[in-house]
């Protein structure tokens, strides 16, 4: 944990993956991160494996380093209790619908009058003024809805799923950003903003990115989908003994690759000649590599390659990733003692800041910090035990 966002305090409300990872990364900042949850907790908790009811693998992993606080925001004491924590807030995150936020009086319109410091930003899965502005989403459905389905079709053409709960995590990381330039703005002018962050949107976004192609123009010059990243052969290569991938991009690495492979003589094409022609032709330079990938082990490949400095690297697996020299001599996986899961392990952020780092905390049982939580907004242990004995918030 590096103490950039130290100071700042962010009250969390959500549930799953988007919001959990969003928050998670702000916590990893340096941030106070209060998790709010319900009696029965977040789903996520709830998944195997785990050692432990309420803390599967997955919640443990997203859900790092923050103070979990468990409250009825059905019952008005346990909505007073949410907003006296607010009133110590700087950053409310949820990904509740907004209809459930209506209800609770929780929207950004009463926050925002309530605490014009605050910042508040909902995750949905639609943005305002489409026909999906209600629905509910999760990932699956949003990878279908914004085309990463299609793009990632198998050989038949039929569409799957990328197997990550992607859009959430891109999703988070976008809330991230957002969090972040409003903390800025409200720095820079006093005021703070409340946003919206819709899932779909931003997964077409991100994806469309590339993607949008001839269909930039308008009128159109062209269908959408990037040519290169749509070519069958843009795959890892099978070797003599397994698969390599290796990407020869730029100019000087093409050259190289021919000699390599033994077809020198595309290099006299005049198609070969500029980068705009040659894109053209991705098609049958990369089937070109494929077909000459077979007469070599992975290392033989990979030591060529490297000597040619052309980008390279073997096919991991999920279980070779972790003993991965790169993985294992960064330290970018980390160990640490749970008090009630025992020893973990973990990635943690990728960034390598100039600054301290503080060993991050574990993610917390179920209302570990309820009672810490509400003696900091000014609440006694006798109020606080009123809350607990009416059913209206849990202390683990």
């Amino acid at each position: 944990m590096t103490p950039l966002l130290q100071g700042i305090r962010v009250v969390d409300l959500t549930t799953v993956i988007m919001g959990p990872f969003a928050t998670a990364q702000l916590g990893v900042l340096g941030a106070d991160v209060i998790k709010v949850e319900s009696a029965a907790g977040d789903n996520v908790r709830h998944i195997a494996p785990m050692k432990s009811p309420a803390m599967g693998a997955g919640y443990l992993n997203s859900n790092r380093g923050k103070r979990s606080v468990v409250l009825d925001l059905k019952s008005e004491e346990g909505r007073g209790a949410l907003l006296k924590i607010l009133e110590t807030a700087d950053v409310f995150v949820t990904n509740m619908r907004r209809q459930a936020l209506d209800r609770l009086g929780l929207d950004r319109k009463t926050l925002c009058a309530a605490f014009p410091k605050l910042i508040h930003c909902c995750a949905v899965g639609f943005g305002r003024g489409g026909p999906y502005e209600n629905d509910a989403a999760y990932d699956d459905v949003v990878q279908a809805l914004s085309g990463f389905a299609s793009v990632n079709a198998d050989a038949e053409g039929a569409p799957r799923f990328v197997p990550q709960i992607i859009v959430d995590k891109l999703s988070g990381l976008f809330i991230v950003e957002g969090v972040l330039s409003a903390l800025v703005h409200r720095e820079r002018t006093g005021k703070a903003v409340s946003f919206e962050l819709p899932m779909m949107e931003t997964a077409s976004y991100f994806l469309m990115t590339e993607h949008l192609q001839g269909q930039t123009h308008q009128p159109p010059i062209g269908p959408p989908g990037y040519a290169r990243l749509m070519n069958p052969y843009r795959r890892p290569y099978r070797t003599a003994d397994g698969f390599v991938a290796v990407l020869p991009y730029a100019d000087k690495h093409w050259p190289k690759m021919l000699k390599l492979i033994g077809r020198e003589e595309v290099m006299q094409e005049d198609w070969f000649q500029t980068t705009t022609e040659r894109s053209k032709r991705v098609r049958d330079l990369y089937q070109m590599v494929d077909e000459a990938m077979p007469s070599k082990t992975t290392s033989e490949w990979l030591v060529l390659f490297r000597a040619a400095d052309i980008p390279c690297g073997e096919v991991n697996t999920m279980e070779s990733l972790l003993e991965d020299p790169q993985i294992v001599e960064s330290g970018v996986m980390q160990r640490h003692d749970h008090p009630t899961e025992g020893p973990l392990q973990f990635m943690r952020h990728p960034a390598d800041f100039d600054l301290p780092r503080t060993p991050e905390t574990h993610a917390p049982t179920l209302g570990e910090h309820t009672r810490e939580v509400l003696r900091e907004t000014g609440m006694t242990d006798e109020d606080i035990a009123v809350l607990v004995k009416n059913g209206n918030a849990l202390q683990a």
